[in-house]
Parts: structure tokens; C-alpha cells; sequence
């Protein structure tokens, strides 16, 4: 047993836990199953997520999180790969948290367009999940689905911050 690791998908059969690990045939698209998995997170979080203050995503976001981190640990175990490619509930789940806060970025910078914000935050967050820069690669050493879904909360986190850090600047740049 991995330290940590929910132990309740144990009693799942195999095809359950892989399936909803891979989120059905998505985790079985090619090329990049990791991006398909986010294209799926941003279609959630648009439909589920969009109109919500970011106190209540992150409320949200939780459950699913901890779900993610069982189902994933335990798809891990039965297909005996660390953090296998086609394993995508982690970076379906944490792609509402690239766009916390999303309503408050300017809608200058924007052009009242949030579209350009999703498929901005869409592509930071998988700039930074391939990359794993900042130290975010470190957080796979966690044991079982911790490390699965941990570097894409990071990398999640650190799109958000960007999408943030860049809305700041173009107001300043343009003096609003």
C-alpha cells in the first residue's frame, strides 16, 4: 500500500477504476492523451464552472480532486506504470483551477471575449504540465495519486497565476 493512498477504489473492479481514470475513450485518444483529458477540463469547466466565484470553484474542486487522487493511485496499481499517459481524471479535474478568479481580469485585455481566456489558460496549463517548471516535476515524487494529481494542481495554479500576472500587465501597459 502506498502511503496515503485511498484505499476504497481497491474494492472496485479493475475495468471501473481504468476507465474512469482514463475518463472512458478519452484516455485513449492520440496523439496526447494529456491534452485531450484538458480539452474535456475546460468543456467541464465551462459547463460547470464558469459563472461561479472562485471561493465556490475551489469548493467544488475539492471533491473531485480527492477523487482523482484514489481513482488514480489505484489505475496506477492496476496497470503497475507510474503516472501512465492515458490516466487524464487529473488534468480533467484541475483545469477549473486555471481560470480562479478568471472575471476579474480585465476586460480590456480580454476584448469582452472570455474564449481567449480559456484557450489561453487552456494552453499555459499545458505549457506548464509538459514543462513542469518551478519545481512542479518534484511534486510526482509524492506517493500514489498524491504525485499524479499534485504537479497538475501546481500546474494549474501557475496558469492562473500567469493568466493573472498578464492581465495586470496589459493594465498597466494601457493605463487602466
Amino acid at each position: 500500500m502506498k502511503c496515503g493512498q485511498p484505499l476504497w477504489p481497491r474494492f472496485l473492479p479493475t475495468a471501473w477504476v481504468v476507465n474512469l481514470a482514463m475518463l472512458g475513450p478519452v484516455g485513449r485518444m492520440k496523439p496526447g492523451p494529456g491534452t485531450w483529458g484538458s480539452l474535456a477540463g475546460l468543456v467541464y469547466f465551462t459547463l460547470c464552472f464558469a459563472g461561479l466565484p472562485a471561493w465556490l470553484v475551489l469548493l467544488w474542486s475539492l471533491p473531485a480532486l480527492y477523487l482523482a487522487v484514489a481513482l488514480c493511485g489505484e489505475a496506477e496499481l492496476r496497470l503497475g506504470r507510474r503516472d501512465p499517459g492515458g490516466v487524464v481524471l487529473d488534468e480533467f479535474v484541475v483545469m477549473p483551477l486555471c481560470f480562479l478568479g478568471w472575471r476579474l481580469l480585465p476586460e480590456a485585455w480580454v476584448g469582452g471575449a472570455p474564449w481567449a481566456v480559456f484557450i489561453g489558460g487552456f494552453l499555459l496549463f499545458r505549457l506548464f504540465d509538459i514543462t513542469k517548471p518551478l519545481g512542479i516535476a518534484r511534486l510526482q515524487e509524492l506517493p500514489g495519486g498524491w504525485g499524479v494529481v499534485a504537479d497538475d494542481v501546481a500546474a494549474a495554479l501557475a496558469a492562473c497565476a500567469t493568466l493573472h500576472a498578464a492581465g495586470c500587465a496589459w493594465s498597466a501597459w494601457a493605463g487602466g
